[in-house]
């Protein structure tokens, strides 16, 4: 297993500054991570920093509390693919999803990969504030709007990914879709452990540590 490949090497915090980004496409390259998994003002950076290399960029929209409009976050994801990101991360609206409309959680989530086209859409479903029935119909809509990805968490609520949670989602995508794991992965074990699961995908800050010494600062995201 090729831990790297399954590794969206990522920083989002609010006091990233152009000097991250470059560490991070660095780290990225030398590593051979998957993807680097920045904010929108950084993909441009990102994607100048990374030419010519096959490290994707990823950017997130809506994120990190998905309560923007849906036009918002169309508006958003386009810019971002324009500026050289491949894939995009969204967060849903989790308010609409706790209510009931369920369609406009549907419905934004399909607007978004029509506006990005073949491009990957990952969809976060932020399952820190959701019952596990809630997972299981957010999980669904995601297939049901054509989904590349269910991502489990935007690593800035209250709880990342879990093992439970991981097993319940893909009860649901099956083979339809993939699964990424993101907030909390620090260390070796669990990484080996969410891809044992079926997951494709790791979001995390502390890829580099997880590829070296197998362990990572446990404040990291």
């Amino acid at each position: 297993m090729n831990l790297s490949r399954y590794i969206d090497h990522t920083v989002l915090k609010a006091t990233t500054e152009p000097k991250d980004i470059i560490k991070l496409c660095a780290e990225a390259k030398e590593h051979r991570f998957f993807s680097v998994c920045v904010n929108g003002c950084y993909v441009e950076l990102a994607a100048k920093e990374l030419k010519g290399t096959d490290v994707k960029v990823c950017a997130v929209i809506g994120f990190p509390l998905g309560a923007m409009s849906t036009k918002a976050k169309i508006f958003e994801a386009k810019t971002c693919i324009e500026d050289g990101a491949s894939e995009i991360d969204m967060v849903i609206n989790i308010g609409m999803l706790k209510a009931g409309e369920t369609e406009y959680v549907k419905n934004e989530i399909a607007a978004i990969k029509e506006a990005i086209g073949k491009n990957v859409l990952k969809v976060i479903i932020e399952n820190c504030y959701l019952t596990d029935d809630e997972k299981k119909i957010a999980t669904q809509l995601c297939l049901d709007a054509g989904a590349d990805f269910v991502k489990t968490s935007t690593g800035f609520g209250t709880g990342g990914a879990t093992f439970e949670d991981i097993m319940l989602m893909k009860g649901i995508v099956g083979d339809k879709a993939e699964l990424k794991a993101a907030g909390g992965v620090r260390d070796l074990a669990t990484a080996e452990k969410y891809i044992s699961l079926g997951v494709t995908r790791l979001g995390t800050s502390s890829g580099v540590e997880l590829v070296t010494t197998g362990t990572a600062d446990p404040n990291k995201y």
